[in-house]
């Protein structure tokens, strides 16, 4: 693969790595930087995705289950209609109910309560789950917490026997709440290269060296259009894009891009704050040459 017009195109973007794998096979690979564990940011969420997938397979947790069900002991003294309709379903796909965006992060440090469970559902569910893409953290960390509290360990100690070790993935830094659980919404530390490996886990639907690890059909859920986003859509905890692709996607340009249709894999790290001119230059230069 010719990564000059793709390179001419990122030079003042910041990218630090760059991986395209096709086939199973990696076909380039780029770096402007030692390659260290980084926060992937958001892309985090995917992950927190395929632990639920995991606990789904394991019978520990339901999407169907209410919300109301799932955290009895976190609700507010006032339940309303929407809270009262949320599912766990509804944490995964951004159309929670919330209209306002909580537990991002230049929120997280200034919370003064120290229960986030109880901070996430108490704020205001003031639509009908399922209606209203708004981008929210409080989805993804309360699948996160469900998780861990159905299998009484932490997301890291849940996932690897199940995921990382069979990746060659040693013990990860994630980032926890104040109450010591992963926060599943953020603040997982991969390298480029396990970034990557997570992209491939994906396009294989599950499974890792000829073995099946997570079921096909979760990973086909996630990848699918579940919502409108005024976008191309957006699955479990993954987006949607172009040329048929989903992605793990994390602030400043952490990326794993995943091309079913080209048997393919396009991963990056990078510190960018123009993210769409990188989307734009993945799209433009490389994924032709797929």
């Amino acid at each position: 693969m010719d990564l000059r017009k793709f390179e001419s195109a990122i030079e003042s973007l910041g990218v630090l790595g760059i991986r395209v794998s096709q086939g199973g096979e990696l076909i380039a690979q780029r770096s402007w930087d030692e390659e260290c564990r980084r926060n992937i940011y958001s892309a985090s969420k995917s992950v927190t995705s395929c632990a639920v997938g995991f606990a789904v397979q394991e019978g520990l947790v339901k999407l169907s289950e209410k919300l109301v069900d799932a955290f009895p002991d976190d609700l507010p003294a006032h339940v309303g209609d929407c809270l009262a309709a949320a599912t766990v379903r509804d944490l995964l796909t951004m159309c929670l109910g919330q209209r306002e965006a909580a537990l991002m992060g230049g929120q997280r440090p200034l919370y003064a309560q120290r229960d986030w469970v109880k901070l996430s559902l108490s704020l205001p569910f003031e639509d009908a789950p399922g209606t209203k893409f708004v981008y929210n953290n409080v989805g993804p960390y309360l699948a996160g917490v469900l998780v861990q509290r159905r299998a009484g360990c932490t997301l890291v100690d849940y996932l690897t026997p199940r995921l990382f070790a069979h990746m060659g993935i040693q013990r990860p830094t994630w980032e926890t709440d104040p109450q010591g659980m992963t926060f599943g919404a953020g603040g997982l530390f991969w390298t480029l290269t396990e970034l990557h490996a997570f992209g491939q886990f994906c396009l294989q639907r599950g499974a890792w060296n000829g073995r099946r690890l997570l079921d096909g059909d979760w990973i086909d859920q996630c990848a699918s259009k579940q919502v409108d986003n005024g976008a191309d859509g957006y699955g479990y905890l993954f987006w949607r894009g172009a040329n048929n692709s989903y992605r793990a996607d994390g602030k400043y340009g952490q990326l794993s891009i995943v091309f079913p249709d080209r048997d393919a894999v396009i991963s990056a790290v990078a510190e960018c704050r123009q993210v769409e001119k990188l989307m734009d230059a993945i799209h433009a230069h490389l994924v032709p040459q797929l």
